[in-house]
């Protein structure tokens, strides 16, 4: 389906990308604070509605489209019930950590989700090692973004993998670096409103292509037969379910691309707002997007629908991509500049000026992106793989430093930095080598390693002092 008509919905969306991402910038200069403070979290401005789709864009990654859907039609509806835990995320983003991780960043004047680590553990090693991880497996994550942005583009229009890489790649690394936090805020929530629309269409349009929902699912049936056992005839074993359940499911909530939400937060009605209004869309898209191996989606797309609604509905997967690797670049980019480069001058004392904070930040985004362009030249061939394995190895990260750190007084650095490090290692070699526990997903291994070091370590060494634990755990009048 090569035809310029197709092209035009996208260009249009990616055209109103860049003018948000300026208008953002325009009105963010507007306002008072640092430029870190405006920059990375947006003045903690966020209200409800976008605080939901910024978050639900950012989660519902091009995986989402390209990945997923395809195993729910090869091997069953098992894939759908095991995806289903996905409808969980905000509630346990938003219900755990949400209220607390906002009121400490507020008190503390933090800035990123490291800030609040570094302020809680006193330590500047426990920072670096956050930054480095963030970094790694955020640029895996972007690689298998711009990689399934691109394929997605290429299936439907009958362009080549390269334009379409070129045209979305370069439009969200310059309007990321253009509008900062409150620009890939406000482009979320666009991309969500535009995902859902896709998926709208491409949902009548797979119905009406089938002759009736029930015609079509009775086509499924025949294809497959074990289509509707929740086991799908041994492919999903209940081993299949715990693990896949805690990947993408439950542990997702301390992913520091959503934790930084929460930073950015207006106060507690936003993120209850937000919890409510994100939950229910999260459920809606994952009605309509798991009806269908990499190629399904964008197959049923150009064979299903006419050339300028086929171009419409692409739209939805491509403002996933551009959501997720938004978010991404932006945080990694913080953790470089703000968590590193600023926090070394402020330690020896030195105060750098605005102009050359404004400079270099721009300057990583733009490096940090264009790197994993590259990168994504040569694009691997799994998505959904990559994706899954950079999400493990954040949440064996992050997990147990941000929820004992925010609810366990008795924490400590070196538990902390047992918990992260011994934690992720676990995770990596047990990955590389292919290594399971009764045939359980490595993400429980390095959750469980990652969880009985910060325990353990902890209780046997020296306790933070009470007044650095004061902001977080204030004393009852």
């Amino acid at each position: 389906m090569s035809s310029l008509v197709t092209l035009v919905p996208t260009c249009v969306f990616l055209i109103a990308a860049l003018g948000i991402a300026l208008a953002a910038r325009r009105r963010s200069n507007s306002q008072g604070g640092s430029f870190a403070s405006r920059y990375y979290i947006g003045n903690r401005t966020l209200g409800g509605f976008v605080l939901a789709m910024t978050t639900v864009a950012t989660y519902g990654s091009v995986s989402s489209f390209v990945g997923g859907p395809g195993q729910a039609w090869s091997i069953g509806w098992g894939w759908v019930y095991m995806a289903a835990v996905q409808v969980t995320a905000l509630f346990l983003l938003y219900g755990i950590l949400g209220k607390k991780m906002m009121l400490v960043s507020h008190k503390t004047g933090a800035v990123t989700v490291i800030d609040v680590i570094r302020r809680r553990y006193n330590s500047n090693a426990l920072a670096a090692l956050s930054a480095l991880i963030i970094v790694l497996f955020f640029a895996a994550t972007m690689v298998a973004q711009f990689v399934g942005g691109a394929k997605l583009f290429a299936s439907v229009t009958g362009y080549s993998y390269e334009l379409g890489l070129a045209i979305f790649g370069i439009v969200v690394i310059v309007f990321t670096a253009i509008g900062g936090f409150r620009g890939v805020a406000l482009t979320d929530a666009l991309c969500g409103i535009v995902m859902l629309l896709g998926l709208v269409i491409l949902a009548c349009g797979l119905v009406n292509a089938g002759g009736g929902l029930e015609q079509l699912l009775q086509r499924a049936e025949a294809n497959n037969p074990a289509i509707a056992d929740p086991l799908s005839g041994g492919s999903m074993p209940y081993g299949l379910y715990f693990t896949q359940w805690l990947l993408v499911g439950i542990f997702t909530f301390c992913l520091p691309q959503s934790v930084v939400r929460c930073v950015g937060a207006r106060d507690t009605k936003a993120l209850r707002d937000a919890m409510v209004i994100g939950t229910v869309v999260i459920g809606f898209m994952m009605i309509l997007v798991y009806g269908s191996v990499d190629g399904i989606i964008p197959t049923a797309i150009a064979s299903c629908l006419p050339p300028v609604l086929a171009g419409v509905a692409i739209v939805g997967p491509i403002a996933a991509s551009i959501s997720t690797v938004s978010s991404l670049l932006i945080t990694a980019s913080s953790s470089i500049v703000k968590d590193l480069w600023m926090h070394a001058a402020a330690s020896k004392g030195r105060e750098l000026p605005e102009p050359r904070v404004v400079t270099a930040s721009q300057a990583i985004t733009l490096g940090v992106g264009v790197i994993v362009f590259v990168l994504s030249l040569v694009p691997p061939s799994v998505i959904w793989k990559i994706n899954m394995f950079a999400f493990g190895g954040l949440e064996t990260a992050f997990c147990w430093v941000l929820v004992m750190g925010l609810f366990w007084k008795r924490a400590t650095k070196a538990g902390a930095l047992a918990s992260m490090a011994g934690g992720t290692l676990a995770y990596c070699a047990c990955m590389a080598l292919g290594f399971k526990l009764f045939g359980l997903h490595q993400i429980v291994i390095g959750i469980s390693v990652s969880l009985l070091l910060m325990v353990v370590v902890s209780l046997l060494t020296k306790r933070e002092d009470e007044q650095s634990l004061e902001l977080f755990f204030p004393r009852k009048a």
